[in-house]
């Protein structure tokens, strides 16, 4: 039998991402309205948004800015202790520590640290739970709220931006104890992109490779939906509601994701996907390669990705001249 792969799960699963607007009100307005979340509550800065079945009060922390992007991405621990013992790696690493903080209306005190590209994370465990009002009530017991909009069931993943993912993975499997399910092997030798959990999803992180000169971009936000047929609702409501859909409904090769990309009124990328049962069980898996000759097939089907897809990030990159 091959060693065990499977880290020690220190870190239960991803929590939330703050993603940065410039165009705040049509941004939150895009969040509840179209897309489907719930505002759990709000600040003179931020709106604090959850997916009907996401069980913490926030999973999105959407900041008025004068830019757009990713401020943070914050992970919950298993345990105080659990809390306890990746702080001390993290302050071990070498790599940027901001240190402690009071939290926010979502969770409690926090120790905040930053990758060699510039995005800030968080971890976490004193967390705040949903808390829906009667127009939110679900008539299930089992899930957390009501739904409307597109109406995902929960985040599932970001995809972050850095010039060298070799690198990066090293962040996310000092720091976080993530393993690599997938990745890409680029022919120069280096690698395009990495697929990370911290549990037993299939990535709860993706990271490629910045094409376009920028420092702490994001690529996109995922939140999952129950099932294909969701996504294909999905995209009725935004053409109804105008909203630039980039590209899908289609089929990712990489993680076998059913997929659809828009953008909200600020620029930031959104995603619904759908991942079926995809669970990574194995103890021993090991990380499935992707070559370069695989990705030029393009997606598993559908419509070969429009550029702005390998090109469009946020913050947007200055032009010169």
């Amino acid at each position: 039998m091959t060693p065990p792969t499977n880290p020690g799960f220190d870190i239960a699963h991803l929590g939330h991402v703050e993603m940065l607007t410039d165009k705040f009100d049509e941004s939150l307005d895009f969040f509840t309205r179209i897309y489907g979340l719930k505002l759990s509550g709000q600040d003179e800065n931020s709106a604090y948004l959850r997916a009907w079945d996401d069980y913490e009060f926030c999973t999105l922390k959407l900041t008025r800015a004068t830019t757009t992007g990713v401020g943070h991405i914050g992970y919950r621990a298993a345990s105080p202790d659990a809390l306890a013992r990746r702080v001390a790696a993290i302050e071990a690493s070498g790599y940027k520590v901001h240190g402690w903080g009071d939290g926010d209306d979502s969770h409690g005190r926090a120790f905040r640290f930053e990758d060699p590209f510039g995005h800030v994370f968080e971890i976490y465990y004193d967390t705040r739970r949903a808390e829906p009002d009667d127009a939110d009530t679900p008539a299930l017991k089992n899930t957390a709220s009501a739904f409307t909009g597109a109406a995902p069931r929960r985040i599932d993943h970001l995809n972050l931006l850095a010039a060298d993912v070799t690198e990066f993975r090293r962040f996310m499997e000092t720091c976080l104890g993530s393993r690599v399910t997938e990745y890409i092997q680029l022919d120069n030798g280096r690698i395009g992109g990495c697929w990370f959990t911290i549990n037993n999803k299939t990535y709860d992180l993706a990271c490629t490779e910045e094409h376009g000169g920028g420092h702490a971009r994001l690529h996109h936000v995922t939140y999952a939906t129950d099932q294909r047929e969701d996504i294909l609702r999905a995209a009725d409501i935004f053409l109804q509601n105008g909203v630039h859909i980039e590209t899908g409904p289609h089929k990712h090769a990489i993680q076998g994701t059913f997929f659809l990309y828009v953008w909200e009124p600020a620029g930031n990328r959104v995603e619904l996907a759908n991942a079926g049962a995809r669970l990574i069980l194995a103890p021993d898996w090991e990380p499935v390669c992707w070559t370069e000759a695989d990705r030029k097939k393009g997606q598993a089907w559908g419509l070969k990705t429009i550029e702005t897809f390998h090109t469009h990030g946020t913050p947007p990159v200055p032009q010169k001249g």
